[in-house]
């Protein structure tokens, strides 16, 4: 065991933010901390790192353990180039390397003693230097640098020039470059686009050491993570595999201790209603069961109904009008920035109802190309073509669509004026902008928080063809299933830029690879697209380059996609049969449990009917009790006391079949 932590809690201005959590990492794990945003996270991580101190609960490392810690944003202050930073991480092996070729030089001066003593010494430098992978270290400054996505014309680039997210991917490789017995990054693929996120899995996954991950990204955890942390409610639970297998085990734990939850909650309600009755006999044996019912009742330990985040937030996007099939001709489109060429004769078209993402390396132009689309930039060459009744709703990383001097309140009512206070507020509180929250200033809002008023503003738009630059970017991993569910649910049609490979997988028809100039086409989703993307790739480039070759790569990524269909219908056929043959079982089944119930509740009714109506018969009896005349005919009082104490004995029996048939 690497890190142990027992019991930690931490609060602030009386606010529990963690209560009572311990997890411990083992040498060479690879794990993840997940949460909704607000959950805790980053003050489990500061805790750990020593940066806080826990109210109660202790942080335990392993004897002579290193730890290294990347946070979300970095600011290097440095006078290096990118490659001076990153190789000053191995000044020791540097160093090291200059004494062994100081030693080599004096060996051919000394004699003697001295040299006995230097031989030894460079036999030692040499063995340490080995294990220090001395020979290699250059190589591996290069390969650090280049797998975060910096090539080799930027290694003198001074950090003082760079922007943040590059020297936060900076401060990555100097942190890799390390070596420590135990990782610990917070939001790591923030700022690394698709190529260099699969070489921080590749180099994450066989690092030999522990490695303790915060992040957003689903599709990368999949891959690290081989334990999940959940943070929710102040608790923490652990679950052993990557993310989908937390997702699957979440959901199961979820619905059972809703089930539980419910089926409590439906027990309580037919105690209450067994009271009640028994309460209304007004009998004294009915009278004691009521009240032994009421102590049982209030022993009953209430379960908590489990919460879900996801029920809070709501998106439904609805198209107000239906397009035409085509929505938009893309037709030999270019654009350059001074010498930068982004693309050129670029061409491709967009079928309604298709939700198409466009993916590439960071600087391919993908963003460029949707603020061409949306007339924020302008065309070199080649034209676009919107079809009939195509209504464009934009939403960029950026939020340049929104007023930063405006308050949520103003920047929904100012764009739709139509619309009244209690609208407004419905709007925004669908987005969790409630209360006070309605009247913050733009400017003030976080950047997920600008990212929901974003999406607030598209749901209300009257667009049919919605176009997404990075729209899960500063979302957590609730909010952006919850955007998941909504796209897939989409009827209009939808075209995004995008770096979340799993977003992508779950909401994607067809895939767009801007690469090399040139735009693929895979008919599929992510997993389709890693699938092709190879033979796909390398088949374009060795092509002519034709507008009919390219046609050709087309075609066939569309047949692989009809034999994958092909496929998915034999499965689906057997399927289905064995469906059928389980669902045979279950209707049986569910006629005897029908059949079973009515059968009860007949019993009940007549139960309740001959309760009732000897009831009615013993108050009739009891009022010709009390006539004079009556009381005076011995015979008719004994007849009738007769009858009544038969009717009270059977009442009885009826009183207890009754709460056995209510059970």
């Amino acid at each position: 065991m690497i890190l142990n932590c027992h019991d930690l809690s931490k609060s602030f201005d009386g606010k529990d933010i963690l209560k009572g959590v311990s997890f411990h990492i083992e040498d060479n794990e690879k794990a993840a901390i997940v949460g909704i945003n607000g959950a805790g996270k980053t003050t489990l991580i500061r805790m750990l790192i020593g940066e806080l101190t826990p109210d109660t609960g202790t942080v335990t490392l392993s004897k002579d353990v290193t730890v290294g810690y990347l946070a979300q944003n970095q600011n290097i202050d440095s006078a290096h180039n990118i490659y001076e930073e990153l190789r000053e991480m191995k000044r020791d092996v540097i160093n090291l390397e200059k004494e062994i070729r100081s030693a080599e030089a004096q060996m051919d001066v000394l004699r003697g003693e001295e040299l006995d003593k230097l031989m030894d010494r460079y036999a030692q430098m040499n063995h340490e230097f080995q294990l220090k992978n001395g020979y290699a270290w250059e190589s591996e400054v290069i390969g650090v640098a280049k797998g975060l996505g910096f090539s080799e014309e930027e290694f003198d680039k001074r950090i003082s020039t760079l922007s943040g997210g590059q020297k936060t991917r900076v401060a990555l490789g100097k942190l890799l470059l390390q070596s420590p017995d135990l990782i610990i990054l917070d939001e790591p693929t923030n700022h690394l686009d698709m190529n260099s996120i699969k070489w921080l899995e590749g180099y994450l996954m066989n690092y030999k050491g522990a490695v303790l991950i915060v992040s957003h990204d689903r599709y990368f955890l999949d891959r690290i993570a081989q334990k999940i942390i959940e943070i929710d409610q102040t608790s923490a639970e652990v679950y052993q595999g990557n993310y989908t297998a937390y997702a699957q085990k979440r959901e199961k734990i979820r619905a059972a201790k809703l089930k539980a939850y419910l089926n409590q909650q439906a027990e309580i309600k037919h105690q209450e209603e067994v009271i009640d009755k028994l309460r209304q006999f007004n009998r004294e044996k009915s009278i004691k069961r009521a009240e032994s019912r009421e102590k049982m009742l209030d022993k009953i330990e209430r379960l908590e109904k489990p919460t879900e985040v996801r029920d809070d937030m709501r998106i439904t996007l609805t198209p107000s009008c239906v397009s035409g099939n085509d929505v938009m001709h893309v037709d030999s489109i270019a654009k350059s920035f001074g010498s930068e060429k982004l693309f050129e004769n670029i061409s491709f078209d967009i079928k309604r109802g298709e939700k198409v993402a466009i993916i590439g390396d960071n600087g391919t132009g993908k963003t460029t190309m949707l603020k061409i689309i949306n007339g924020m930039e302008s065309l070199d060459a080649g034209e676009i073509i919107l079809g009939v009744k195509v209504h464009v709703g934009y939403y960029d990383q950026e939020h340049q669509v929104l007023h930063n001097e405006k308050t949520l309140f103003e920047e929904l009512s100012d764009a739709y004026p139509s619309m009244n206070n209690t609208e407004i507020r419905n709007t925004l509180a669908a987005f969790l902008f409630t209360g006070d929250d309605v009247f913050k200033r733009i400017g003030d809002l976080s950047g997920g928080e600008k990212g929901r008023v974003s999406l607030a503003k598209l749901m209300l738009s009257d667009a049919n063809f919605l176009i997404l630059d990075e729209p899960t970017n500063h979302l957590d991993i609730t909010s952006k299933e919850i955007l998941e569910d909504a796209i897939s649910g989409y009827e209009g049609t939808v075209l995004y830029v995008s770096h979340d490979r799993y977003f992508i997988n779950k909401t994607a028809t067809r895939i767009l690879d801007l690469t090399h100039g040139r735009m693929i086409n895979y008919i599929g989703n992510y997993d389709y697209y890693l699938e092709h993307c190879e033979e796909q790739t390398a088949r374009t480039l060795n092509e002519s380059g034709s507008a009919s070759s390219f046609g050709r790569g087309i075609e066939m990524a569309s047949e692989d996609a009809a034999k994958g269909s092909s496929f998915g219908k034999l499965a689906g056929a057997s399927q289905t049969a064995q469906k059928e043959s389980t669902g045979a079982a279950d209707w049986k089944a569910q006629k005897e449990e029908q059949a079973k119930k009515r059968k009860i509740e007949a019993a009940l009714k007549k139960c309740e009917e001959e309760i009732a109506k000897l009831e009615e018969r013993n108050e009739k009896i009891n009022e010709e009790l009390s006539d004079p005349e009556v009381a005076t005919d011995l015979t008719k009082v004994r007849k009738l006391s007769d009858e009544l104490t038969a009717n009270e004995e059977r009442l009885g029996t009826l009183y207890d079949e009754w709460a056995e048939l209510s059970e």
